[in-house]
């Protein structure tokens, strides 16, 4: 299946306010119903073995309304793992109003070297081409002090027919606009992996595993770690 890049409406300063919210609350319970929550949490449990923490700041960018993180640290609190969420976005009208957030570009994250445990970001990979992909993956291993956390879909034709079968779960017309179109443009795991290790200097210990419903995680670690 072809990667086609299509632009997607709730990526459009034009998405009406009211569309916004309603795209933004489906996909609240996509991430939920279908993998998107237990992706983030199984990469963050990994982590915690890894490195024997208990407790992480962790940087969610294109956050949206922020459930995925949030509802992935409901889960982890049952084996004592506890996250300290800070929500960043380019477009303000996605924050949720009552969680500490910030606007500002995921491609020049504006904190200092090392200012969070983990980078994590959910449905934001496929919006980026390769080189931005590189760029993000760049600058967010400068901020995180163990790891990036990449949850995305998988691009595949019985994909792209589950969404389509999704619609009437759909509040929203963009949704299932916005659900096809990121779907043909979201990446293949070997092509993820061969963008993220291409020019990498040094070698990357990148970690890649597929999950429910075609949903892939991505941990990029930060070499100090290991």
């Amino acid at each position: 299946m072809q990667r086609v890049v299509t632009p997607e409406i709730l990526d459009s300063p034009a998405c009406p306010p009211r569309e916004i919210e309603k795209s933004l609350r489906d996909l609240c319970r996509i991430n939920r119903w279908f993998g998107g929550v237990a992706t983030t949490r199984k990469m963050i449990e990994r982590v915690a073995f890894t490195t024997g923490k208990k407790h992480f700041s962790l940087l969610e960018v294109a956050a949206g309304l922020g459930e995925v993180p949030r509802a992935a640290a409901e889960q982890l609190a049952r084996n004592r793992i506890t996250l300290d969420i800070t929500d960043l976005d380019r477009s303000p009208s996605h924050l949720h109003r009552s969680h500490r957030a910030l606007v500002a570009d995921a491609l020049a994250l504006p904190f200092r070297d090392n200012s969070f445990d983990l980078i994590s970001s959910s449905l934001f990979a496929h919006h980026l081409e390769p080189d931005q992909l590189r760029r993000f993956v760049n600058e967010a291993l400068r901020v995180a002090r163990c790891a990036v956390l990449i949850n995305d879909l998988v691009r595949h034709p019985l994909h792209l027919a589950l969404v389509y079968a999704g619609f009437p779960l759909m509040r929203s017309y963009v949704s299932r606009l916005d659900g096809v179109a990121s779907v043909r443009r979201a990446y293949e795991p070997q092509e993820m992996r061969h963008i993220l290790s291409d020019g990498a200097q040094p070698a990357r210990q990148i970690e890649l595993s597929q999950h429910y419903l075609f949903r892939m995680a991505v941990t990029v670690w930060k070499a100090s770690v290991l």
